[in-house]
């Protein structure tokens, strides 16, 4: 490959230098949820060449519309080109190609270097080089520099001693890395249990998540077997348990990481929305030099409030902790999604519904303003043909609920189970 050299440049403030925070959007209504929160930017998936094929990802007329709402904004898209490519791939990429670049995308994040030879000679596409390249040290860094790449998304399994290493060493590239969510117990992501078991690539998108079902692991060798489980039950000994960074934010830009990702193109908009507004809530208090323990407790406790399993650092540091889950595959979820907010006054909100709720429960507020956290009582619910409404179980229908807050559309309700 030819060595063209970035001009890459990172931004920095007077105080302390300001990351990107990067979010999931599966679907429009997921990147208009982490856009409301505070996102800067999303990643989300065409229906061709991305690794969450069963999200809904986006037609070619809504990567558009994605771009334009996001710029509108003052925000980015970027666009998953990461599938581990085979020749048929290519025979329609040079059309899709160009549909990015008339979208006006602000980046591919790309695996294979086949496909990203191809982008190269093909459009004038910013390249960011996906996770699933594996990438764990510094000269793989300068390599993808060497090759046009903008920014590096590292491997999972970089340490963050190392990750300060690579960014001194290749000051010219924008380094990115996971700071929440799911991960995968194979290297990288490098997995073909999937592909074994039910004939659906990981490789490809079409990951089942095996790894998570019940296992019982021997090796037939062995006179005693040795089995390996929990309980008489078995054990979940392939299911890891979940990544969350928060409390060591300062820590990953002093690194030098410019953009935090959030995993989770598969979860709900309930979920970007919990996490993408503790994370924007945790990097302004940096940024305003008040971020204090007491705020991680309380951001933590806002994490726990969507769907999650036990938490992890991951491999950031070197303490041996256990980073597998072995009780359940199944993740808690503390609270649910009962409303988003489409229009709000003093004293009355009209909602769209998710989630059963009956008048005179207690409901939550999840908002990217002081009202976060904020509760009230359900004392009238009426819906959009004047009918009153005691238990609201339909699914989107629009009800109007009393509110005593002035709560901002796109806003959601949410209630402890």
């Amino acid at each position: 490959m030819t060595d063209i050299t970035t001009k890459t440049k990172r931004k920095t403030t007077s105080k302390i230098e300001k990351v990107e925070l990067l979010a999931p959007a599966g679907n429009m209504e997921k990147l208009q949820t982490a856009f409301h929160f505070g996102a800067d930017a999303v990643y989300l998936a065409g229906k061709r060449y991305g690794l969450r094929a069963f999200a809904d990802n986006f037609t070619d007329e809504e990567i558009s519309e994605a771009a334009s709402f996001a710029h509108g904004l003052g925000k980015k898209v970027y666009v998953t080109l990461n599938i581990f490519a085979s020749n048929v791939d290519f025979d329609d990429l040079g059309d899709y190609l160009k549909v990015l670049e008339q979208a006006k995308v602000d980046a591919v994040l790309i695996s294979d270097v086949g496909v990203l030879d191809y982008v190269r000679a093909h459009s004038s596409l910013t390249i960011h080089v996906s996770t699933q390249a594996n990438t764990t040290n510094k000269y793989a860094v300068d390599f993808w520099r060497k090759q046009g790449c903008e920014r590096v998304v590292l491997a999972r399994e970089v340490p963050l001693r190392e990750i300060a290493e690579i960014s001194k060493f290749c000051p010219n590239v924008q380094l990115e890395a996971f700071v929440h969510g799911a991960m995968c117990v194979s290297y990288s992501g490098r997995c073909l249990m999937s592909n074994y078991l039910t004939n659906r690539n990981s490789n490809r998108g079409e990951c089942v998540q095996a790894c998570r079902w019940q296992w019982e692991v021997r090796e037939v060798s062995r006179e005693d077997g040795m089995p390996v489980m929990e309980d008489e039950r078995g054990t979940y000994i392939f299911n890891s348990k979940d990544m969350n960074m928060l409390a060591h934010l300062p820590e990953l830009i002093n690194a030098g990481i410019v953009s935090f990702k959030i995993e989770g193109r598969m979860k709900s908009s309930f979920y970007v929305a919990t996490v993408v507004a503790a994370y924007r809530r945790a990097l302004d208090a940096i940024y305003a030099g008040k971020f204090t323990p007491e705020l991680v407790r309380e951001l933590n406790a806002e994490l726990n409030k969507a769907s999650h399993r036990e938490y992890t650092t991951g491999f950031y540091f070197d303490e041996q902790e256990s980073r597998q889950y072995y009780p359940s595959s199944k993740a808690v979820e503390e609270y649910k999604f009962v409303a988003v907010v489409k229009e709000c006054s003093y004293g009355h909100a009209v909602i769209e519904q998710r989630n059963k709720f009956v008048v005179g429960e207690t409901l939550e507020v999840l908002s990217a303003t002081s009202d976060c956290g904020k509760t009230f009582t359900v004392e009238r619910a009426v819906d959009d043909k004047g009918n009153e409404v005691e238990v609201c179980n339909k699914v989107k229908q629009i009800l109007t609920v009393n509110c005593p807050y002035k709560l901002t559309a796109g806003d959601i309700l949410r209630k402890k189970q």
